[in-house]
């Protein structure tokens, strides 16, 4: 192999992945910030003379158009197209219901499922569909949104080694082989893929109190119900679930006798198959109901003492209406005029008419909260409510309220297009599985669907869109096409070979997982596979004509799997889609993805040569 000489071109390009690195870890502006300075970097290149050949500045914003940014706009735009039908709402559930409420058994089953589901499908769209079941789960349970997300993601990207068409690289490995070398079958690598899937999720279960951060991210929901009353006014109010017994005395009576007879409030029934939030006062209680209670936690202590039925430790039928991302603490005004003034809670039927349950009057220095139902309403009261969010945005156009609640989801779920979600979604993985269509055209196949039948109007699909995640990944294809072009990537690695001089087969092997590792997180990992592969290739042939056991073989497909492990710094599509979401700074990646980096390379080389 000719060697390659440093030229100034490539010691530019070294210094601008130094700096991007610097930029990244340092965090002194925003990784996508930092990413669109490189990229304008590259362009001001192109006025120093003998640097013009850097990059092509008339193809240097080609990134935004490129298949990988194409696919991550279109499968979030999918996602939340799926999500506002409620379809990973139930996902959601069902996991909840098998992985129960705690984080050490929600996180085997999230990102187990997304690992399996990677394999057949691109992990980032993968990881795009779980981020709002992962949201929902967050809102049920409490649990932080970034002790989910990061395992969830790295288990996706782990998914893809489980088939041959799990990733890119794998897909193109065959075409890279030469010729007469026997190509790989589609479950070749499975056990590869099942292992490093596993070591993913025990990685975390194991480690992930020491590793995972406890941040809020941007897309961080509404604070629970009982925080809200705890803060602003000092109640130590909950809401807990009870089913009433076949025999109870409560069945027979309405919501309001039950709220005037006890110091609680039915803020949500199940009876008859019939879920309601805010249900009437007049609405009458049936045999075996299922009631959410609000109250004081003596208060619903003690009513279900009196009525010899047993309160669960937490909302089961209710999970999902009452999640903090789907009804909560409202606070409307009653303003000058309105036709309110002077009527009472019980006269309007509020809960009826509005879906508002009022737990408290403000007026004043006062909250009035003992026999506020029969209390006029005056200009200027502060109705606080239990209340659904749709119900919430509903009254926002109603004169006779000012809503002064702003901070809540305002989301419209369109359950009656679910089918139509569903239908574009199988199109989507059909064409992905059956065709040779391009990646980001299948799914902007689904994606354009969705729109056009209503699941969600084109404003809703931009603003499902991470822009920071685009930007990020569009700013630094120029970087990667740049480290390939100008031979700087094939001097690395020429360079540490030659350092290695004669080595073992092991070494030289695991020299290769570590090469297309370090490339993989500066450049695609499609350039890091075209390029490493053919080296990786010769250098085993080399190897056995020293007389070393030195598969060809294998070296390819080290190289095509390596360049999976992409965890140290948020360049990976994946990494890149959940930083924003779970709140990720750079460091965070570094802590948790340095040591996932090491335990990779040694269950990848222990199972290759184990099972080829």
């Amino acid at each position: 192999m000719e060697p390659l000489t440093l030229t100034p071109q490539m010691m530019v390009v070294l210094g601008l992945l130094g700096l991007t690195i610097v930029l990244f870890v340092t965090e002194v502006v925003r990784v996508d910030v930092a990413a669109i300075c490189i990229m304008v970097l590259l362009g001001l290149m192109s006025l120093v003379p003998g640097l013009q050949g850097i990059t092509d500045v008339q193809n240097l914003f080609n990134g935004f158009a490129s298949n990988a940014v194409m696919s991550i706009i279109a499968v979030m735009i999918i996602g939340a197209g799926l999500d506002r039908t409620g379809v990973m709402s139930q996902v959601a559930s069902f996991i909840m219901k098998v992985g129960g409420h705690t984080e050490r058994r929600i996180l085997p089953m999230v990102s187990g499922t997304v690992g399996v589901i990677s394999s057949f499908m691109q992990n980032v769209g993968a990881a795009a569909l779980f981020i709002p079941v992962v949201s929902r789960i967050s809102a049920r349970t409490g649990l932080s949104m970034s002790r989910l997300l990061m395992p969830m993601g790295f288990c996706a990207i782990l998914g893809g080694t489980i088939t041959m068409v799990g990733s890119s690289p794998l897909i193109l490995l065959n075409d890279l082989l030469p010729e007469g070398m026997e190509p790989f079958q589609l479950f070749d690598v499975t056990p590869i893929g099942l292992a490093l899937v596993a070591t993913g999720i025990l990685y975390f279960v194991l480690l992930g109190r020491y590793v995972l951060p406890a941040t809020k991210g941007e897309s961080t929901n509404a604070e629970s119900t009982e925080a809200y009353f705890q803060r602003v006014y000092g109640l130590d109010f909950v809401i807990r679930e009870m089913r009433l017994n076949e025999d109870s005395t409560l069945a027979g009576k309405t919501v309001g006798d039950l709220e005037r007879e006890f110091p609680v409030i039915v803020v949500a029934t199940f009876m008859n198959g019939e879920r309601r939030v805010g249900p009437w006062s007049g609405m009458t209680i049936a045999p075996n109901a299922h009631l959410a209670l609000l109250g004081r936690h003596e208060a619903l202590e003690a009513f279900a003492a009196r009525s010899g039925n047993r309160l669960k430790d937490r909302l089961d039928i209710f999970a999902d209406a009452l999640a903090p991302n789907r009804s909560g603490i409202g606070e409307v005004v009653i303003p000058p005029g309105s036709h309110l003034v002077g009527r009472t809670v019980t006269d309007i039927a509020m809960r009826k008419t509005y879906g508002l349950s009022v737990l408290g009057i403000h007026r004043g220095e006062e909250t009035i909260r003992q026999g506020l139902r029969e209390v006029p309403l005056q200009a200027g009261d502060a109705l606080v409510c239990h209340c659904r969010w749709d119900s919430l945005a509903r009254i926002e156009k109603d004169r006779d309220f000012v809503v002064i609640t702003s901070d809540y989801p305002h989301e419209e779920l369109r359950p009656q297009k679910v089918y139509f979600a569903l239908s574009f979604f199988l199109i989507t993985l059909a064409l992905i599985l059956f065709t040779e269509l391009r990646l980001s055209v299948a799914l902007l196949t689904g994606a354009v669907g969705m729109i056009l039948t209503g699941v969600l109007s084109i404003d809703e699909a931009y603003r499902a869109v991470s822009w920071k995640t685009v930007f990020l990944l569009a700013s630094l294809i120029p970087l990667g096409a740049a480290v390939d072009q100008t031979g700087t990537a094939a001097w690395i690695a020429q360079q540490t070979l030659s350092l290695l001089g004669q080595v073992s087969p092991w070494i030289l092997q695991a020299t290769m997982a570590i090469l297309a590792t370090f490339f993989t997180l500066v450049m695609s990992n499609v350039g890091a596979t075209v390029l490493l592969v053919p080296l990786a290739v010769s250098f085993a042939v080399a190897a056995q004509g020293m007389g070393m056991d030195a598969d060809p073989r294998v070296f390819a497909l080290t190289v095509a799997i390596a360049t999976s492990n992409a965890f140290l710094i948020p360049t990976h599509q994946v990494n890149a889609l959940i930083m924003g979401p779970g709140g990720y700074r750079v460091m965070d990646f570094v802590r948790a993805g340095s040591i996932m980096t090491i335990l990779f390379l040694i269950v990848s080389l222990v199972m290759l040569n184990l099972v080829f």
